[in-house]
């Protein structure tokens, strides 16, 4: 009998920054670790491979198949545009959207305010999924789909990276900026594309493409909104 394993890759990348989170699930009444969950320096792994065997191990199982062939950095330049985004109310009884639009300011300028009406106060619990789609013949799974407890990552950011991430791509816009409980409206005002193409492009980059970042979001135990935003990251010339 074959046993079932999952193999998990989470990737922090930037032009002079690689971090590589390897976890290996193996499968007994659900996936759980097995053995491994190991986050290696991708930039001096790539300087030496043979001095960390463990990441060595892992590394061989696919880079021979990359374009990975060389030690930092890797230039990358490209630039991000939003397309459209989509607020969806899926209870009512506890928030629903009282509006969701993207501006176009001029040509080069645009931004995306929302804004969520609680119906049910005060917010005692939050958790957030957060998933990464990238367009190829219709939105894909594109590295993340990671759902965070949203109260406790208020409480310290800096303990999840992932999570971190995202929240550093729209919280900075909004009234999120206190732990739990809430008893307000929640509101991202003026989130414009030159801060999210900084994020998108400089922080962490991604290679060119349609993608959408899909959250939702249960307050209170009850999954309640949608917002769906799409973006097109296009290659410049250096």
């Amino acid at each position: 009998m074959y046993d079932k394993l999952t193999f998990l890759l989470f990737i922090i990348l930037g032009s002079h920054i690689i971090q590589v989170n390897i976890a290996l699930l193996r499968r007994y009444n659900g996936y759980k670790p097995f053995l491994y969950n190991y986050t290696v320096d991708g930039c001096k792994y790539l300087e030496n491979p043979d001095r960390n065997p463990i990441a060595k191990y892992f590394g061989d199982l696919f880079l021979s198949f990359t374009n990975l062939n060389h030690s930092c950095p890797f230039n990358i330049s490209s630039w991000a545009e939003f397309t459209n985004i989509q607020c969806t109310t899926l209870d009512k009884s506890v928030a629903e959207f009282e509006y969701c639009y993207i501006k176009a300011v001029n040509r080069t300028y645009k931004y995306i305010s929302v804004k969520a009406k609680i119906n049910q106060l005060p917010i005692t619990t939050t958790k957030v999924n957060i998933a990464l789609l990238k367009r190829y013949n219709g939105y894909r799974p594109f590295l993340y789909n990671y759902t965070v407890d949203g109260c406790r990552y208020l409480e310290n950011p800096d303990r999840n990276p992932i999570a971190k991430y995202f929240g550093d791509l729209y919280l900075p816009f909004t009234n999120i900026n206190h732990s739990c409980p809430f008893n307000h409206d929640i509101i991202l005002d003026k989130l414009n594309i030159q801060f999210l193409n900084n994020q998108l492009t400089k922080v962490l980059p991604f290679p060119e493409g349609n993608y959408c970042l899909s959250m939702i979001w249960s307050l209170n135990n009850v999954r309640v909104l949608m917002v769906k935003t799409y973006l097109e990251l296009s290659k410049i010339s250096n």
